[in-house]
């Protein structure tokens, strides 16, 4: 099964110094069936792009719960064996949760598919979307606009190769 989890660039630079993204466990996202009801879509790789998606918001909380982490968001896809990644069920109708999945322990970073990077330009937008993250929660309009600026961004594709030049 692939998942995407959401990390920083300081928590692939930890993963990558230690071999394994960890300890468990971990928060990831997926297709699972909440995620295929919500976005209503049997296209597999639309359903995929939508966990990666998810992955990145869940990325941006990460980043705006740390003044002192680069503001470019991370999602690292890895491949888990079926079964080890859990959906809890208890979560189906909270909409934040959409997607998510527990897997309970570390994962060898070797088993990432790829890592996926803002681009350097994306770091304005990023920062000002996490700023604004608490007031868009609260229902704030324009601060939701400004979070959605940031999703404007397509994440890049990096092979596991190409993490030095990431973190470095």
């Amino acid at each position: 099964m692939r998942v995407y989890v959401p990390l920083t660039l300081s928590g692939l630079a930890e993963a990558h110094g230690a071999g394994e993204i960890g300890p468990g466990p971990l928060t990831a996202y997926a297709v699972t069936p909440s995620l295929r009801e919500w976005y209503v879509s049997d296209d597999l790789e639309e359903l995929e792009y939508a966990a990666l998606s998810r992955a990145a918001s869940a990325s941006l909380r990460l980043i705006a719960g740390r003044p002192d982490e680069a503001r470019r968001r991370v999602v690292v896809a890895v491949d888990v064996p079926d079964g080890e990644a859990v959906a809890d069920p208890g979560q189906a109708l909270d909409a934040s949760s959409v997607g998510e999945v527990r897997i309970p322990r570390a994962v060898a970073l070797a088993k990432a598919a790829a890592v996926h990077v803002d681009a350097d330009d994306a770091e304005k937008d990023v920062a000002a979307a996490a700023a604004a993250l608490g007031a868009a929660d609260l229902g704030d309009d324009d601060a939701q606009f400004t979070v959605d600026g940031a999703e404007d961004h397509e994440l890049l594709w990096f092979g596991l190769q190409e993490i030095p030049g990431l973190i470095g």
